[in-house]
């Protein structure tokens, strides 16, 4: 037998099987990292959203993008918290009980809170109109004619609150005693408008709202103007210049007409030390989703890659700055 016989014929090693059993493991392992990591590398688990006030558009938009994610970044669940609204959100964020919120560029100037160091923005997302709601035939056509009048301000710790009881300032008007305030949610001031309960609501949110959709198709409404507001309130605010004049446009609700009102943007927050991947993604979900988004809220669509990263007054996270730079030409 010549040596080349010999070798053939000799037992093999157990080389293969070894190397098999090996695989496994190194299999296994690698799938219980990919599970736990994600397939682009970022942690999967529930993560805190801060919302706002149900059948608002903050409510609503984090139902969409919530159902957008499950495809977007499989095993990232977000968990839906209603509440307030912008400076409820940012309070949220800071103290770690939401990793995310949508919040107001004025509430956030304006946000002196724990954490406030700690806070990121993600992407400028779409702007919220205020809009001051009365009955068709009411008297009311100015901030002004609110004296002596019973008026929604929002929820304490909204946006909405915040910004009314400036505009009623620069108006002249005491928001604590030259009217008799009630602090509801749009829904709830919407009702109560209805019901004669109320002569006047103001809220700020994106076009439309669907709880004033649904009260000016059975209750005829006018929207007040306010925009001749606007430079009164960038004189009481010299540190921020978050608000613009904007024009409500005619039929936006069941025969209403066009008003011109002030608009601020809104802005998709996180903190510094959420995990950057995690943020990275999210960026690239709330990008890609505006069209799909969209179709149910209006206001999705005016999401723009080219504005999305003007974020002041809070600066961009590493997360979402990574996102971006990617995406440069």
């Amino acid at each position: 037998m010549s040596t080349t016989d010999r070798l053939r014929a000799a037992p093999r090693p157990r080389l293969w099987p070894m190397l098999a059993a090996l695989l496994l493991v190194v299999g296994s392992v690698g799938g219980w990292w990919l599970s736990s990591r994600g397939p682009s590398g970022y942690p999967k688990g529930v993560s805190g959203f801060a919302t706002g006030v149900k059948e608002g558009v903050y409510d609503r938009y984090g139902q969409l993008l919530q159902s957008y994610l499950h495809t977007a970044m499989p095993g990232v669940e977000l968990r839906l918290d209603s509440s307030e609204g912008s400076v409820d959100n940012l309070e949220r964020v800071a103290s770690g009980q939401d990793s995310f919120a949508i919040a107001t560029a004025d509430a956030v100037a304006d946000y002196t809170g724990p954490g406030k160091t700690g806070l990121r923005a993600i992407a400028r997302l779409y702007d919220d109109y205020m809009q001051l709601v009365v009955p068709a035939d009411s008297s009311i056509q100015q901030v002004g004619d609110l004296r002596g009048k019973r008026v929604g301000i929002g929820e304490p710790k909204s946006g909405v609150t915040l910004v009314t009881r400036q505009l009623l300032n620069v108006a002249g008007i005491n928001p604590d005693t030259g009217i008799t305030p009630y602090t509801l949610g749009v829904s709830d001031a919407a009702a109560q408008l209805a019901d004669g309960k109320l002569d006047a609501f103001f809220w700020s949110g994106g076009l439309p709202t669907a709880a004033l959709t649904d009260l000016a198709t059975k209750f005829p409404v006018r929207i007040v103007p306010l925009g001749s507001l606007t430079d009164k309130l960038h004189q009481e605010n010299g540190d921020t210049d978050a608000y613009r004049t904007a024009v409500l446009p005619a039929g936006v609700y069941p025969n209403t007409q066009a008003v011109l009102t002030m608009a601020v943007p809104n802005l998709l927050i996180t903190r510094a030390d959420v995990n950057s991947s995690l943020v990275e993604g999210l960026t690239r979900a709330v990008i890609d989703s505006r069209d799909p988004i969209g179709t149910q809220v209006h206001s999705a669509q005016l999401v723009d890659l080219r504005t999305a990263v003007y974020t002041d007054p809070l600066p961009l996270s590493d997360g979402a700055e990574r996102y971006y730079r990617s995406i440069k030409p």
